[in-house]
């Protein structure tokens, strides 16, 4: 039995270093952390992901939320679990807010995602094994398909998990083996003047890695210059990935990148307003052979749905913390495999890593069974909070094998960064 929920306000001063900083965003990475009590003793836990101020609002929204799962069980939980689901994201007043995005949306997230990381740590399992292990039919059953039908039914997701346990053992030795692929981000936050992004992305080249992130969206001359600083670091073989978080418009967007397809982008991420679906479909028209990629930011399955059936995005990001949790992720996955468009999620921030990548190996195992195109992002800050970090060898992430979705934070680091009360803030 669900006894008690804490929520935290835990706030990360990574403003002052530019670390995350992009065209639009520069911030505090906070976590709206919420902990699960149980007569059992064992806890679980989960969080969303925030920018800093406007974190204590979602610390409210939790707390709104929260007795919608107190006095509750795992087991009543699972027997309904899109009634658990819809209790939190159609409540029938918060649901004004919304609905189904904001701060709401990501409060109802955190909830879900801990009540995920109890019934993994309940059966003694990583949260990616719990899921790609399930059953066919307890799968479909944990996804919402209001409003998706006429994109994904029941029925063709069923055939997907079915067809998906087909060479599962397999692929889950190679992943022990080898580890999952990955990208990271942490040499072009936007903040950073030329050298230390050269320095960074020749330091990461050593250590590995073959895929790289940097930001856009400043003045286009800057941006050319600090893509060609990157790929004369990493050479023509190297996959750059280009990101402009939301920051232009539509003819904007087609024009700069018509100036950065000299460095063979393999994508750009969020080239305009993140709702702005026809928008991405004509940029992903005019900048083909280069992909567009987004989704961290889509505030639920509706739409992804319809980002999907436009054929606006050649790569789709989901996050694991902007939408319903565990429950929504699941048909965001699924819709993408009935489309064929490969997931690559989105990451850092606070715990993000921790949580996606067990999304991403249950999308490879269960799912889309391929790994071309699949990467997930990895920003290297905030791991050492974590008391499960994610590891990685050569520019890739490794099976996590600690029972549970990675979301546990040590309770000294939410002691010393809780806002305003913590020793960080003082």
């Amino acid at each position: 039995m669900i006894t008690a929920l804490d929520v935290h306000d835990v706030r990360f001063p990574t403003a002052d270093a530019g670390d995350g900083s992009d065209a639009i965003n520069r911030g505090d990475y906070s976590a709206t952390y919420v902990s699960l009590k149980t007569e059992s003793g064992v806890e679980g836990a989960g969080f969303t992901f925030t920018n800093g101020r406007g974190n204590e609002i979602t610390c409210a929204a939790v707390r709104a939320l929260a007795h919608h799962v107190v006095g509750r069980s795992v087991a009543d939980i699972f027997a309904e679990p899109v009634a658990f689901w819809r209790s939190l994201t159609a409540d029938v007043q918060l649901r004004w807010l919304g609905p189904e995005k904001g701060v709401i949306h990501m409060a109802a997230g955190a909830i879900v995602n801990a009540v995920w990381d109890l019934r993994a740590k309940l059966e003694g399992k990583p949260l990616w094994r719990l899921l790609a292990e399930m059953p066919t039919d307890e799968l479909v059953r944990n996804v919402d398909f209001h409003h998706i039908t006429d994109a994904l039914t029941p029925d063709e997701a069923a055939a997907i998990l079915d067809k998906g346990l087909s060479g599962l053992d397999d692929r889950r030795a190679q992943l022990e083996r080898d580890g999952f692929p990955s990208y990271t981000t942490s040499v072009g936050w936007l903040g950073y003047p030329d050298d230390k992004v050269r320095a960074l992305t020749r330091q990461a080249y050593a250590e590995g890695w073959r895929a790289m992130k940097m930001k856009v969206g400043g003045p286009i001359d800057d941006d050319v210059r600090r893509a060609r600083v990157i790929r004369e670091e990493i050479g023509p073989d190297a996959l750059l990935m280009m990101d402009a978080n939301q920051v232009w418009d539509v003819d904007e967007a087609i024009a700069n990148m018509a100036r950065l397809a000299e460095f063979d982008p393999y994508w750009i991420e969020e080239p305009t307003h993140a709702d702005d679906v026809l928008g991405h479909a004509r940029i992903q028209r005019a900048v083909t052979p280069i992909r567009v990629a987004t989704g961290e930011v889509a505030a639920n399955r509706v739409i992804f749905k319809q980002l999907l059936q436009a054929e606006a995005i050649g790569v789709m990001q989901i996050d694991a913390c902007r939408v319903g949790g565990v429950n929504e992720v699941l048909s965001e996955i699924l819709m993408a495999a009935k489309f064929c468009v490969p997931i690559c999620p989105h990451a850092g921030g606070v715990g993000l890593c921790e949580l996606v990548q067990h999304l991403a190996v249950f999308d490879y195992l269960r799912v889309g069974t391929s790994l071309d195109g699949r990467m997930v992002e990895y920003v290297d800050h905030l791991h050492e909070h974590f008391t499960d970090p994610v590891r990685t060898r050569g520019g890739r992430y490794l099976l996590p094998a600690e029972p549970g979705y990675s979301a546990t934070m040590k309770p000294a680091s939410i002691a010393e960064f809780s806002f305003p009360e913590g020793p960080a803030w003082r």
